[in-house]
């Protein structure tokens, strides 16, 4: 693909991006300290909450390795929910349930894939500790695991 190609090699482009990039560093630092020092979650969920993510852009497999660990924990004895921000859905009410049937373009493919290939509880919202608080509220589930999460700072690590 071809954006895999401009974030891994060294072109031009790159070299004159690469002062932006460390400001962006400090700004995401600087962002992440405030969030996890000054503005920490007021919600308490009762559950573990593993999150899933990386700091690679797209492709890189989270969407299957979410449905795997689901599965996994389901083998172990788990009860778990799945929550996500539905990425590319153009609801604007939240948190959204998601079903095997759901449609696409309404909360996002990726959650409908997750949803027809676990058959588990799913919501999702851009204010995911609401997404995991539904969850709780409407299913029996000992474990969240949320996809796409790892820069969002709302839910307690």
């Amino acid at each position: 693909m071809i954006y895999t190609y401009f974030w891994k090699k060294i072109t031009p482009i790159n070299l004159l991006l690469y002062p932006l990039s460390l400001l962006f560093r400090i700004v995401i630092a600087v962002r992440k300290r405030y969030l996890l020092t000054f503005a920490r979650p007021k919600v308490n969920i009762s559950v573990p909450i593993i999150i899933v993510g990386n700091i690679t852009f797209g492709g890189t497999g989270k969407t299957p390795l979410v449905i795997w660990l689901v599965k996994k924990l389901v083998n172990l004895g788990f009860k778990p929910g799945i929550i996500s921000r539905g990425y590319k859905g153009t609801l604007n009410q939240w948190p959204q349930h998601v079903l095997p049937n759901s449609d696409p373009l309404l909360v996002g493919d990726e959650p409908v894939v997750i949803a027809q290939r676990t058959e588990l509880p799913f919501y999702i919202s851009p204010n995911r500790p609401e997404a995991a608080m539904t969850l709780l509220e409407n299913h029996d589930c000992n474990v969240i695991v949320a996809d796409d999460g790892l820069q969002h700072y709302a839910l307690k690590r």
